[in-house]
């Protein structure tokens, strides 16, 4: 696939959560044809797609089938819980991959990004080690020291995680990451625990400039809170001082570099490639490393220390949906076509939250109620429900935007929203 791209596009996206179902609105915006697959029937970005594929995604027959028959110009993973060879296949015959089918395989397992950041890119982390066994696990956290965090090397939204205090809970924690995995690895990450003053999520944007070169741009950085690793609310902009963000902003580029350049080792290139204005390392003009990249920190003192990455849009960054005339699903979606895009805020809005609903029953027909009195909070606050057709208790079903006069009013706008809304 060239750039610039000729449309209508055809956009295989393998996963059609809320994060797919905003990215094919922005996908459609632009006139593209997209195909929505996931493991199950009716699933979000399913109900406004051009196309849906239901697959077991793990099922790396099924998924090369799938991939021949619909003949895409771009394959745009969305989760994290699918079979990586199938997409490496798929490159390997020409398909283009979002990012790259190298960074998919290096991104969705945590031994191999960590690795790159710390080993590559050179960037400050917290101490990790990795184990395959309870027993090597005892040594990896002894290693590391108490307290510490043990996670599959393959999951998300806190699946698997334990914060573990001392040995005795290594066991549970050896056991919760193997049924929390969103693939089998047969690995765990064992972290450090930082007492972190906060963390940001900052969306990183690789795409062409008008003279086709690869550019490295910046969302305002992205406050969020978690529990169990999951994200509980997110708010745009995190306060940081001009020096901690231009450190945050040179780990991340530090990072993507790393990993453009691996991109490039991996299909066979030089490992330097075009430069560009801003000495960023470029693949080749036919398939550069675009896309948008969320990659979280943790800010200490004035220390910035790497965390973790995904190659695509990022939970904490909806509520890019009310700060910026370009959201991170526009934004997306304009790199991965190559077209210009601006990743600034609203010039009226000074700052914007985002807090998700979580089901706190079992429905196999989820109701939503107090709908009205959620959108009542204030004419700035918005509603969206992402239509999932089943709740669990502690799924995401909704999420409430807010902007205020500052971070703080904004999170109190959203969270008296989301308490509002009801589901049964």
């Amino acid at each position: 696939m060239t750039f610039p791209v000729t449309f209508p596009a055809k956009i295989l996206i393998l996963g059609s959560g809320e994060l797919g179902k905003e990215l094919t609105i922005s996908l459609q915006r632009l006139g593209c044809h997209v195909i929505a697959c996931d493991s199950y029937a009716g699933a979000p970005a399913m109900q406004v797609a051009t196309e849906s594929r239901v697959l077991d995604m793990t099922d790396s027959a099924g998924l090369e089938r799938l991939i021949a028959e619909t003949a895409p110009d771009l394959v745009v993973p969305e989760v994290e819980k699918l079979a990586v060879a199938a997409l490496v296949a798929a490159a390997d015959r020409g398909t283009r991959v979002i990012p790259s089918a190298r960074v998919v395989e290096l991104t969705f397992d945590r031994q191999g990004i960590r690795t790159l950041a710390a080993e590559h890119a050179k960037v400050p982390t917290s101490r990790y080690a990795f184990a395959d066994s309870l027993e090597s696990l005892r040594a990896a956290a002894s290693e590391v020291g108490f307290p510490c965090f043990v996670k599959p090397t393959m999951s998300s939204s806190g699946h698997g995680q334990s914060r573990v205090a001392d040995a005795s809970e290594l066991e549970a924690a050896w056991n919760e990451a193997q049924a929390g995995a969103r693939a089998e690895t047969g690995r765990v990450i064992v972290e450090e625990q930082i007492d972190f003053d906060f963390e940001i999520t900052l969306l990183t944007v690789r795409h062409l400039d008008t003279t086709g070169t690869v550019e490295t741009s910046f969302c305002a950085p992205i406050g969020h809170r978690q529990v169990s690793g999951d994200y509980v609310e997110s708010w745009q902009p995190q306060q940081m001082t001009p020096e901690l963000l231009a450190k945050a902003q040179a780990t991340s580029k530090a990072v993507l570099d790393a990993l453009a350049q691996e991109t490039m080792r991996a299909a066979g290139g030089c490992g330097s490639g075009m430069e560009s204005s801003a000495g960023s390392a470029n693949a080749d003009a036919t398939n550069p490393m675009l896309g948008i990249f969320g990659v979280e920190m943790f800010i200490k003192g004035d220390e910035v220390y790497f965390s973790e990455l995904s190659p695509r849009p990022h939970d904490t960054g909806m509520v890019t949906m009310i700060t910026q005339p370009q959201s991170e699903f526009d934004l997306h979606a304009r790199a991965i076509l190559g077209l210009p895009l601006d990743t600034s805020m609203y010039p009226h809005v000074p700052a914007g939250a985002s807090t998700p609903l979580k089901s706190p029953v079992e429905s196999e027909d989820p109701r939503y109620s107090n709908v009205d009195a959620a959108l009542s909070v204030g004419s700035d606050v918005q509603v969206r429900i992402f239509g999932k057709p089943v709740a669990h208790v502690g799924r995401r079903m909704a999420v409430a935007l807010a902007t205020g006069a500052d971070t703080n009013s904004a999170r109190a706008r959203g969270k008296a929203a989301i308490e509002k809304l009801q589901i049964s």
